[in-house]
């Protein structure tokens, strides 16, 4: 049984992205989590996850004697390992376009990842506010988001980026969860896109497990002292 390695569910945005992936798309894998205790060389989790992969970060799919690690590359893996899930859209135009907006996300969007980490359970809406207030570059991240969901969606008619669940799909769950938390404003359609792909099966499956964690970690908390 391949094994995906995770740090905490409720803060571990790129951990999300391949759990959500293989669950919605039912490819079986034994979750491994690994408390987020520290990212200091002799923490648990550095010495846990350095003897899984050299960058000893999370996340890391290991299959076999192959370990994968970085979301990307997960992803490509196992689009290639199981090509009947059909987890890249089909044509090879729509294909390029959904590796770019996942290579975006994966290199971009600077202010938005480290402004508003992920943190679902928490609500940060007035945190959020005086962050656009304050940080243009977040307000110009936000809207890259939404023109770049708008024109998908309107490409395809929805009811997900590239009509039916895609890695796509998966790679910016995560965005939609920190929009959520921090009351960041999107237009309806944009919002009704956040809740039909958080109602998908294996997303849903992750922010309830998300929300039953109840473990404040203190260094992923830049906003709160306590839950």
């Amino acid at each position: 049984m391949r094994k995906l390695y995770i740090g905490n569910k409720n803060y571990s945005s790129w951990s999300m992205r391949p759990w959500v992936l293989m669950k919605q798309a039912g490819i079986p894998f034994e979750e491994v989590k690994v408390r987020f205790d520290s990212f200091a060389p002799d923490s648990h989790f550095k010495k846990t996850m350095g003897a899984i992969n050299p960058v000893a970060e999370v996340p890391a799919l290991v299959d076999g004697e192959l370990v994968v690690w970085d979301t990307l590359a997960i992803a490509e893996y196992l689009a290639e390992t199981f090509p009947e899930k059909q987890l890249w859209p089909r044509a090879a135009a729509e294909r390029a376009r959904a590796r770019s907006i996942c290579a975006e996300m994966h290199a971009g969007f600077g202010k938005l990842r480290s402004l508003c980490p992920m943190n679902i359970e928490a609500s940060l809406a007035e945190v959020g506010a005086r962050l656009l207030k304050d940080n243009p570059a977040l307000q110009a991240d936000l809207d890259r988001i939404v023109q770049m969901w708008s024109g998908l969606l309107d490409a395809h008619g929805g009811p997900l980026l590239f009509g039916g669940f895609s890695i796509a799909d998966s790679y910016f769950a995560p965005v939609g969860t920190r929009i959520k938390t921090y009351g960041l404003p999107v237009p309806p359609a944009i919002s009704a896109y956040i809740e039909r792909v958080q109602a998908l099966p294996g997303v849903k499956a992750w922010i309830d497990d998300a929300l039953a964690e109840k473990d404040f970690v203190a260094f992923n908390e830049p906003y709160r002292t306590a839950r």
